[in-house]
C-alpha cells in the first residue's frame, strides 16, 4: 500500500522580505496505530510543539488588511471560502478541507506599505476556520518544505 500525500499552501517570507505562497506536500506518512486497540492508519507527525487551537468565524465580506501571521499557524477551513493574497501578488482561495501554513513573519513593507498578507472571505457565507498556532521559534518564518 502506497503512503498518501497531503498538499498544502505555505505562506512564507523570502530573503528580500516579500511574502510568497508555495504549494507543498506532506509526504512523511507512516502506517501505525494511534494506540490501544486502534488499527494502524496513515499518520504524518508534522511537529511537536506547544500549540493554541482556535476556531474563527469570518463574517461575509470580512477583510483582514495587510498583516503578518501572529504566530506560525496551520489554518484549515471547515466551511465557507477564504482567500490569502501575498505580497508577490499570488492570491489563493481555499474551501473546506484545504490546508495553509502561515509563516510570513519578518516581512518588509513594500512601496505601498503592504506587508505580510491580506485575507478575507469569498462568497455569500461566513468562513469558519480552525487554527493551530505553534509556540515554537523554529517555525518563525519557516521555509517551504520544512515539514517534509
Amino acid at each position: 500500500m502506497k503512503a498518501p500525500t497531503l498538499s498544502y499552501w505555505h505562506v512564507w517570507t523570502g530573503d528580500d522580505g516579500t511574502s510568497r505562497q508555495t504549494r507543498c506536500a506532506l509526504t512523511n506518512f507512516a502506517m501505525q496505530s494511534m494506540g490501544g486497540n486502534a488499527a494502524p492508519q496513515w499518520n504524518a507527525e508534522v511537529c511537536e510543539s506547544k500549540a493554541n487551537v482556535m476556531v474563527c468565524v469570518l463574517p461575509v465580506g470580512w477583510v483582514g488588511d495587510w498583516h503578518e501571521n501572529p504566530k506560525p499557524q496551520w489554518i484549515i477551513p471547515l466551511s465557507g471560502t477564504w482567500y490569502v493574497e501575498t505580497m508577490d501578488g499570488t492570491r489563493v482561495e481555499m474551501g473546506p478541507g484545504e490546508v495553509s501554513f502561515g509563516a510570513d513573519q519578518h516581512t518588509k513593507p513594500d512601496g505601498q506599505g503592504h506587508y505580510g498578507h491580506k485575507s478575507g472571505t469569498v462568497g455569500k457565507e461566513p468562513a469558519t476556520l480552525i487554527l493551530v498556532q505553534l509556540d515554537d521559534p523554529r517555525f518563525l518564518a519557516a521555509r517551504p518544505g520544512v515539514f517534509g
